[in-house]
């Protein structure tokens, strides 16, 4: 699943492609048809991203609510369009442009009030000015549940997926087992300003990248990682290899139903 510098990043590729235009709405594959004749031929005013949730502005009152899931895939092009094939949810076009959403598990025109409801439900993003880091630490602080499960719940903090969690459990040298409560305000304070900056530079590069400068494959003089996530990370998909820091083993073990990645030397309890 997308992480949330990803949707932010999407959230740009569609204004630049289609802000203040007035594109051809359409739903090739039929799921969203009714949705899309209302919406064809309106402004789209503004776009907007919170956590792993994609909002499309058209006029002042019409929303459409884009999640991807694990499934979702957008495609953007330029014009003249191809013949959509019958995957394709939502197509938005212009003279210009296209771009393709296929595979979401959401993909639905909303109201004000039904968006404000999914905000609502969603702890602070590291990526949006409105974030208050305050309101994820009050609920960490008072949680038993471990930092790293508590990461990747979504009403806590919205946009961390598996690698963010991962990595900045890492850099900050945080045992990802370690309880909610047991972590200082100073920690917190630290992993959010860098989950900040990490994702900055994830929707800047449109990838994840999480070694500092000094532990890059060139500074390193060791060949750089192959995979199919991309980016430079210290644990993530390394269970086995050795650690960059430390040279021990990179251990990974099923957290939350998700595949957890940490140094045991590193981030010791």
């Amino acid at each position: 699943m997308p992480e949330g510098h990803t949707i932010h990043r999407l959230a740009q590729d569609y204004a630049a492609a289609f802000q203040g235009a007035k594109p051809h709405v359409t739903s090739p594959q039929g799921k969203f048809s009714d949705a899309a004749a209302l919406l064809t031929g309106s402004e789209l005013t503004r776009t907007e991203a919170h956590g792993k949730h994609l909002f499309l502005g058209f006029r002042d009152t019409d929303w459409v609510h884009i999640h991807l899931g694990l499934f979702g895939k957008v495609t953007f092009g330029p014009a003249p369009a191809p013949p959509p094939t019958d995957t394709v949810r939502l197509r938005l076009a212009n003279t210009t442009a296209y771009v393709d959403l296929r595979g979401p598990t959401t993909c639905a025109l909303i109201t004000p009030a039904e968006k404000r409801s999914i905000h609502d439900r969603l702890g602070p993003d590291p990526l949006r000015e409105d974030a208050d880091p305050h309101t994820a630490y009050r609920r960490i602080s008072r949680s038993r549940t471990t930092i790293a499960a508590l990461l990747m719940d979504q009403k806590v903090i919205a946009g961390v997926g598996n690698v963010y969690r991962a990595e900045v459990l890492f850099r900050h040298r945080v045992d990802p087992y370690r309880a909610g409560k047991d972590l200082t305000p100073a920690e917190w304070d630290a992993i959010w300003a860098d989950l900040v900056e990490l994702m900055r530079e994830g929707v800047r590069n449109n990838r994840i990248d999480t070694v500092r400068p000094e532990h890059t494959p060139e500074a390193m003089g060791r060949p750089p990682r192959v995979d199919d996530h991309g980016g430079e990370v210290y644990v993530y998909r390394r269970a086995t290899l050795p650690c960059h820091i430390c040279g021990g083993e990179i251990r990974t073990a099923d957290l939350a139903a998700r595949n957890l990645f940490w140094c045991p030397a590193c981030q010791s309890r």
